[in-house]
């Protein structure tokens, strides 16, 4: 398990959160989820975000994942505390209502300031292990905005930039095969082509959801980015408080 060391299920009501709660009401809860930790159980057991749900909410309706964040990307996670409130948030998704934005640090750097990841999706497997490939034909369409927020370098001292990517759709994947795509692998990701090994460099930065009463969080990024981002030029804002 990769990023913050998490703690075990709760064994009893009182047991604290893993997690930092960004935004909540009567309807959703959005939290930060930290990397390494999946939204629900795996075949191989251990924790997950599931495990929690009974501190989040005690009604039998409820919660549900409104989506889904692979294991090792972290931030912001909706959670629905009701099921009238799941079946708006998915509506919102599957309209491309949603606003997902996330941040990477990646390999290289680009060819340009900007631009649009327009390239279908498709999984292509190896054995028992598998990766979702650009195509040009076929797959699930996928489309992703993208900018070059800073730029530096690695402790080895090859360049690194750090990104700014706009999902406007929601496929497996998605940001770590686009930017793949665009030559610049998401450092830590080695199942699309980074080198070496270890946390990944990708968090969900922030979320909206337009509804009657809009939803929206923000995160701030795991401790694993910072000095990388910080050499890019992000800076820990003043009025923080960790």
């Amino acid at each position: 398990m990769r990023g913050r060391t998490i703690p075990p299920p709760p064994a009893h009501p009182s047991s604290p959160l893993p997690f930092t709660v960004l935004y909540r009401d009567n309807r959703f809860v959005i939290l930060d989820k930290p990397p390494g930790l999946p939204v629900h159980p795996g075949r191989d057991g251990g924790p997950s975000v599931e495990d929690w749900f009974p501190l989040l909410s005690r009604h039998r309706n409820g919660p549900w994942l409104a989506h889904r964040l692979d294991q090792d990307t972290a931030g912001c996670l909706v959670v629905a505390l009701r099921k009238q409130a799941l079946v708006a948030a998915q509506a919102c998704f599957a309209a491309g209502q949603a606003r997902k934005v996330y941040w990477a640090m990646v390999q290289g750097t680009p060819a340009a300031s900007s631009g649009v990841v327009n390239a279908p999706l498709a999984r292509v497997e190896h054995g028992r292990q598998w990766h979702m490939q650009a195509v040009k034909e076929g797959g699930q369409s996928a489309r992703t905005r993208w900018r070059v927020l800073g730029q530096g370098r690695d402790a080895q001292g090859a360049p690194v930039s750090w990104l700014e990517l706009v999902l406007d759709t929601g496929r497996t994947h998605q940001a770590r095969a686009h930017c793949a795509a665009i030559g610049c692998p998401i450092l830590g990701d080695g199942r699309y082509g980074a080198a070496g090994t270890g946390a990944l460099y990708l968090m969900s930065r922030s979320i909206s959801l337009p509804l009657d009463v809009p939803v929206h969080a923000t995160a701030m990024p795991p401790e694993h980015m910072r000095l990388l981002m910080a050499q890019a030029g992000w800076t820990l804002p003043s009025d923080n408080v960790e």
